[in-house]
């Protein structure tokens, strides 16, 4: 057998927003060969957004079957796991089953409940313990609401029927057959309760969310030993060594190990993520004091900066007003203009997260005449992304924090045009590396790590190869763009107050 038969792979799965993604990795972690399956998401009321958790489960088990041939299916030697982060799910801890929908982290309809946890002055005591503000966004809110909307859930889960996870640890549950109710600890800090510098699940807030504590997974390190598959689902029974919520998994990806090395992924949203070290950063401007990931019982924090809409604001220029047929068609698009001609977007489809968060408010387009045609709101489109990370950085400078490079990854970053704007608009230096799936990457380190293939403590470790864009200069443009910016932005948060 030659030693391409023969050597060793890891079996990487990124469960995403849109589409699920399973990847084979070989020892030195470069990716031959990968599968991919779109699902639906439903939006049954205004603010809500649901999937399918079987849809989710069934699509991620078919990406690997396709991978996993005579020929690659006794070679796997870990798995490694990513996930859309907060989106909750509560499931029959007999019959696998869910008991609803999966609520989406894009979902706002508890927006009321957290109203109420601010006017209650909760703000304080939340965010000293997970680092996160009060929103609709994060898991708490949504367990308690599935608890007290669907019939009979709480009593079932206070007779500790009822099982909860984010996308990992439901993901992990079926791998193993039921065997392993755990998360890793970036997952758990995206949960809001748990207490990101005791790392326990927080009596405090399980108490304040009225969550009762039966239901909540184990929390291991982000390499660590989570059980092995059940043989009859693969075929082999495989040990999954690796999990990571898609930004921090992201962060290893693009080998952010060190502090004040920083990364934004544009993906559904678009997310950045500063590494601090050991230290839990607290922002004054609104960011997220978060886990970057967590290795050998070693906490590494970050600063993140979660922007709601981005890819799925080109998805809604492709599916909802249906001007392009590819995302990729907005490239020659905005090329066929000199400028946005004075049109704004504001893409607060599912709220304004950071600094904003605003989950009431809505998107809307200004400056709008008779001649905007597609290109004119694909150029807003594309710009408006670009403007929410400029809003990140500067909060993060505010902070009084530094980075010198950004690296840059997802599927939007393939649009030259849109990174050559990234960089003037934030006048920041970026780095794509050539292979810009990052977030599965990271999963596979994961494994790898654990398995001693690598080692991510080692923040010397070779960069990946890639492109350095320099901003071009600022210029009055700019100037008059920001300006446009903030008063745009002023005005949708005018509306949303009614």
């Amino acid at each position: 057998m030659s030693p391409d038969t023969a050597s060793p792979l890891i079996l990487a799965i990124d469960q995403g927003t849109t589409s699920s993604r399973a990847v084979l990795f070989d020892q030195q972690l470069r990716a031959i060969n990968q599968a991919q399956e779109a699902f639906a998401q439903a939006y049954p009321n205004p603010g809500w957004v649901e999937q399918d958790a079987m849809d989710i489960w069934h699509t991620v088990l078919n990406c690997c079957r396709q991978l996993l041939t005579p020929d690659t299916l006794h070679r796997v030697k870990a798995i490694g796991i990513t996930n859309q982060r907060e989106t909750t799910i509560v499931w029959d801890r007999q019959t696998g089953e869910p008991i609803a929908p999966a609520i989406v982290w894009q979902d706002r309809r508890t927006h009321a409940f957290c109203a109420a946890l601010r006017a209650q002055k909760r703000d304080a005591l939340i965010r000293e313990k997970t680092g996160l503000p009060i929103d609709p966004y994060f898991s708490g809110s949504k367990i308690r609401w599935l608890l007290d909307t669907v019939p009979d859930a709480r009593a079932r889960a206070e007779r500790g029927e009822l099982a909860f996870g984010t996308v990992d640890c439901w993901l992990l549950w079926q791998l193993t057959g039921g065997q392993r109710h755990a998360t890793d600890a970036t997952n758990a800090s995206r949960t809001q309760l748990f207490n990101i510098h005791t790392q326990t699940w927080d009596k405090d807030l399980l108490e304040l969310f009225d969550i009762p504590a039966a239901m909540l997974p184990q929390v291991l390190d982000s390499a660590a030993d989570f059980g092995h598959t059940d043989p009859a689902l693969l075929g082999v029974s495989v040990p999954v060594l690796g999990v990571a919520g898609d930004q921090q998994a992201a962060t290893i990806g693009q080998q952010c190990l060190a502090a004040g090395q920083a990364k934004c992924t544009f993906g559904t949203g678009a997310f950045l993520m500063l590494n601090t070290g050991n230290r839990a950063v607290t922002s004054d401007n609104r960011l997220l004091t978060t886990l970057a990931y967590r290795l050998d019982n070693q906490v590494h924090y970050a600063l993140e900066g979660s922007v709601f809409i981005a890819g799925s604001a080109v998805q809604w220029l492709r599916d909802g007003l249906k001007i392009i047929n590819r995302s990729a068609d907005t490239e020659a698009l905005v090329q066929s203009i000199k400028s946005d001609h004075g049109v704004m977007m504001v893409p607060a489809f599912t709220g304004l997260g950071a600094p904003h968060w605003r989950a009431d408010a809505r998107a809307a387009i200004f400056g709008m005449e008779l001649s905007t045609g597609p290109a004119q709101l694909a150029y807003a489109c594309l710009q408006s992304i670009a403007l929410q990370v400029f809003d990140l950085l500067q909060a993060i400078k505010a902070d009084g924090q530094r980075m010198d490079v950004l690296k840059i990854d997802g599927g939007m970053t393939a649009n030259e045009w849109f990174v050559e704007q990234l960089a003037w608009i934030t006048q920041t230096p970026l780095f794509r590396p050539d292979w810009q799936e990052s977030t599965v990457l990271g999963a596979a380190r994961l494994a790898a790590h654990q398995l001693g293939w690598c080692d991510l403590s080692d923040t010397g470790s070779p960069a990946n190869p890639g492109t350095q864009f320099a901003p071009a200069a600022a210029g009055a443009d700019r100037d008059q763009l920001l300006a446009r910016w903030q008063a745009a932005i002023a005005a949708t948060l005018v509306f949303a107050e009614g």
